[in-house]
């Protein structure tokens, strides 16, 4: 074990090229602090520091606050640094990269012999961070700061701490990944476990698969779902494994595939770390894809498809990276320049592309205290600082779907309240079943958007509260108008 583990910890060298890894990584995937899954996890953050937000709809992130110490730990972060909102966010989300990329350095010294396999493994992960993981809806890290951020660099740490047998610091490192996701803690501790028994019980295998299982025990048995939770659930094709395209469906067959074809090829007669680790992989995969199967074809189940157990091909796919990478710099790439140079250039020039054409009307990298180049956003900015810290908003409930939007977050970036939308709110409603009565009753009052009139609003002023709307371009009669850009404005209701 000593002669395994010996140069794994990093020195300054290393740790100059894995910044500035870092720093190429955010320039290939971009950085969008305001977007997507943000409108979930950031309104959390924003309340603790600023409790006058938000005094309607907080339901709809408090439910994910409530199950995670995320927003209590980069708050108290901010109070003590005293930094701003966007510099605080921008650092925590370069940090957790750094700290992803670490975690896959000193995996690879523990699966590699030479450094060069190592640092294979480490720039393909760095160029692949926005790549799709199979049909999860799932990057392996996403292009702002969110919880599975944190819990995918945790994960990989406790795998490298457990393959050391270092279980004390592999058990912080679960400790910390359960603090800041509820659910994707899970696998990686799924896995050490696995590969634990594994290691034990080698000679019965056939013991083995029961304990694949060891990360879902909590799971109950599922409630009938409501009219209301279904209208939530049916919009996440995701969660249900028969509604995956063919290739979707390749990306978990393919992983498997490569790892029995990695544990074939380095087997040695005293066993190998790396064998070890991709043959329980296979095993790994093939207990979560039962396990989806399991929760997801009968319909009596339907609400227990949300807990995604094929999320477990995150963990998979980064130590996959790690592998492949590692067996490309060592048997491929080698020593020569150019070969690295003419995979990783084009690859890394296709992953930028694919992230520019997912936002396009936004800057590559959103830096802090930039003004932002996107219409939505410049609305949405206007609003926090032009409008009462009560106000209630309503917009279109598919706006982050509309062109040039952008998915960027309403109730995260103007941090003000607004009625229930169709996008990210019918997502936590499908994670919590007992918010679909009012979320539907909300989204079906604001339905159909692109047809309201000013008597439609002012019945929602009446129901609701709501103040104020964001409207897309020419506007509606009888609003006033306060601002207005190229896409939107944002108008009183009389």
């Amino acid at each position: 074990m000593e002669q395994l583990t010996k140069g794994v910890r990093i020195g300054k060298r290393a740790g100059v090229c894995v910044l500035l890894l870092t720093l190429g990584a955010l320039l290939i995937q971009g950085y969008h602090p305001y977007a997507e899954d943000a409108e979930i996890y950031l309104p959390g953050v924003e309340k603790i520091l600023h409790p006058g937000l938000f005094p309607a709809g907080q339901e709809f992130f408090a439910a994910h606050a409530s199950l995670t110490l995320f927003p209590n730990l980069v708050a108290f972060s901010l109070r003590v640094t005293h930094l701003p909102m966007e510099v605080g966010l921008f650092l925590w989300h370069l940090v957790s990269i750094f700290l992803l990329l670490l975690a896959c350095w000193e995996l690879g010294g523990l699966l590699f012999p030479s450094s060069r396999a190592r640092w294979g493994g480490v720039c393909l992960v760095a160029t692949l961070l926005t790549i799709p993981v199979a049909g999860t809806a799932l990057y392996i890290m996403d292009q702002y700061l969110n919880p599975r951020n944190l819990a995918a660099f945790a994960g990989i740490f406790m795998l490298a701490r457990t393959l050391e047998r270092k279980y004390v610091r592999a058990l912080l490192w679960l400790v910390f990944a359960a603090c800041m996701h509820p659910l994707m803690w899970t696998f990686p501790f799924s896995f050490c476990v696995l590969l634990l028994v594994w290691d034990r019980f080698e000679s019965r295998r056939n013991s083995v698969p029961t304990t694949g299982f060891a990360g879902l025990p909590w799971i109950p048995l599922a409630p009938l779902a409501s009219s209301a939770y279904h209208e939530a659930a049916k919009q996440h094709g995701y969660f249900y494994i028969q509604n995956w395209a063919w290739y979707e469906w390749l990306g978990i067959v393919a992983p498997l595939v490569l790892f029995w074809w990695v544990g074939r090829t380095t087997r040695r007669p005293q066993g190998s770390m790396l064998e070890r680790v991709s043959r329980a992989f296979v095993v790994y995969g093939l207990i979560f894809l039962a396990a989806a199967l399991v929760v997801d074809l009968p319909a009596r189940f339907e609400s227990l498809a949300r807990l995604q157990p094929l999320r477990c091909l995150h963990f998979l796919y980064i130590v996959l990276f790690v592998v492949l990478g590692g067996l490309l710099g060592e048997n491929v790439l080698r020593d020569r320049v150019w070969r690295w140079l003419l995979l990783f250039v084009p690859l890394s020039l296709g992953m930028f592309l694919a992230q520019r054409s997912l936002f396009p009307a936004s800057a590559p990298v959103e830096w802090p205290n930039a003004a932002p180049r996107n219409p939505w956003a410049q609305a949405f900015v206007w609003s926090r600082h032009n409008t009462p810290v009560d106000a209630e908003f309503a917009l279109d409930p598919q706006y982050m779907h509309i062109t040039g939007e952008d998915e960027i977050g309403f109730r995260c970036l103007a941090e003000r309240s607004r009625l229930a939308d169709g996008v990210k709110d019918n997502g936590v409603v499908s994670m919590f079943p007992p918010l679909a009565e009012e979320w539907w009753t909300q989204v079906q009052a604001q339905t159909p958007w692109k047809s309201f009139q000013s008597a439609d609003f002012s019945r929602l002023k009446s129901k609701y509260g709501v103040g104020w709307v964001v409207v897309q371009q020419p506007g509606v009669a009888g609003l006033d108008c306060a601002y207005q850009n190229s896409a939107v404005r944002v108008c009183r209701i009389p």
